[in-house]
């Protein structure tokens, strides 16, 4: 469940833990992975950690600079506390994953529902803390990605046709959810992570997962999601029941 983070150790226990980290201090050499054109891809401990046990996946497009900055910041206080390497990244994942606005968006949604309902819990909130054995949180691009300094949002370039995109997407999304024991339903948010996600069940590699259909991306930039949610309600509810009867 640990891949890189073993590699930057000793870089991440160099970060202060006394302030809020700044884009200066994570997006620098020593973290950035890979460029192509005008994209970088810079390391997180936010994309180290995987649930296999899981029974819902929260699937994003990529990591945006303020999940990094959180991931890093839980990750260096957890080390700093004495946490093992599999205690940080799970931490940071956790805390870290779709923080802010765009959880509560989508908690607010899932809720809406009825997700923690069938799945038995007070809110879907919980999966985030005291229910986070039944989830996995990832992203199609699982390290933060960023055009021209910016957040990465999945339009410029789109994912398939920039080389460096597809890879992370078609070979290191895929190989993530391998590693998962049973099958488990997949909720892309948005529609550029359902397409890509929809790819890949086409070619027939995530043929045993169920993928829920039509949801929106919560961000708060997204303009549309609250007519989009209230237009596909009925349909995101009717595959969320048809699922659990068919799985519970």
């Amino acid at each position: 469940m640990i891949y890189s983070l073993s590699i930057f150790e000793q870089v991440i226990r160099a970060l202060p833990v006394d302030r809020s980290l700044t884009r200066e201090d994570i997006c620098t050499d020593d973290f950035l992975l890979q460029t192509e054109g005008d994209l970088s891809v810079y390391y997180s401990p936010i994309g180290d950690y995987i649930n296999p046990s899981a029974k819902i996946v929260f699937v994003g497009i990529t990591p945006g600079l303020e999940q990094m900055r959180i991931a890093f910041e839980e990750t260096a206080d957890a080390l700093h506390h004495g946490a093992t390497l599999e205690e940080a990244v799970r931490s940071a994942n956790y805390t870290a994953s779709f923080a802010g606005v765009m959880r509560r968006n989508l908690v607010t949604m899932l809720d809406d529902l009825g997700l923690a309902t069938l799945l038995s819990i007070p809110t879907t909130a919980s999966l985030f803390n005291q229910h986070q054995d039944l989830l996995h949180a990832t992203s199609i691009l699982k390290h933060p990605v960023f055009y021209r300094g910016k957040n990465y949002s999945g339009h410029q370039p789109k994912i398939d046709r920039a080389p460096l995109l597809q890879h992370y997407a078609y070979e290191h999304f895929a190989a993530e959810l391998k590693q998962l024991d049973h099958p488990v339903l997949i909720v892309p948010l948005g529609r550029i992570v359902e397409a890509t996600v929809r790819s890949l069940f086409n070619q027939g590699r995530l043929r045993k997962h169920t993928i829920l259909s039509g949801f929106p991306h919560p961000s708060g930039a997204n303009g549309h999601r609250k007519r989009q949610f209230e237009e596909n309600h009925s349909y995101l509810t009717q595959q969320l029941l048809r699922y659990f009867a068919n799985s519970y």
